[in-house]
């Protein structure tokens, strides 16, 4: 068995609005860039709102956990990328500027799986 570090393509799908969706999501990409890893996230509509301002506040830190802000923080700061599906503006009634971090993207899936593809690694919660 080889050993890999980093410098893989890695994407993380999150597809629920749940805490055992987003948790795992961040917990996943932010081990991914710790790991020097290429990491792109993707929230589909039925996710979206976490990627809402003061929604993950209202998540708080699940007990024995880590605090979902800092992971979310984690991603972007070290160069992972979190892209917002573009059915979500529509769907769920979202406005961009509502977006928590200026740095989210919003794509429509095709081009996001041009995007990444032949990624080595793939998650999805």
């Amino acid at each position: 068995m080889s050993e890999q570090n980093g410098n893989q393509k890695m994407v993380v799908v999150c597809n629920g609005d749940t805490p055992a969706n987003i948790m795992p999501t961040l917990i996943f990409a932010s081990s991914g860039v710790a790991l020097d890893n290429e990491v792109h996230v993707f929230v589909c509509p039925a996710g979206a709102r976490w990627t809402l301002k003061g929604e993950l506040e209202k998540l708080g830190q699940p007990k024995g956990l880590p605090d979902p802000v800092g992971l979310f923080n984690t991603i972007l700061d070290f160069g992972g990328e979190v892209v917002l599906c573009e059915l979500a503006l529509e769907n769920k009634g979202i406005d961009p500027k509502d977006l928590r971090d200026e740095r989210i993207l919003i794509q429509k899936a095709p081009p996001f799986l041009m995007d990444v593809a032949g990624a080595e690694l793939t998650f999805t919660f």
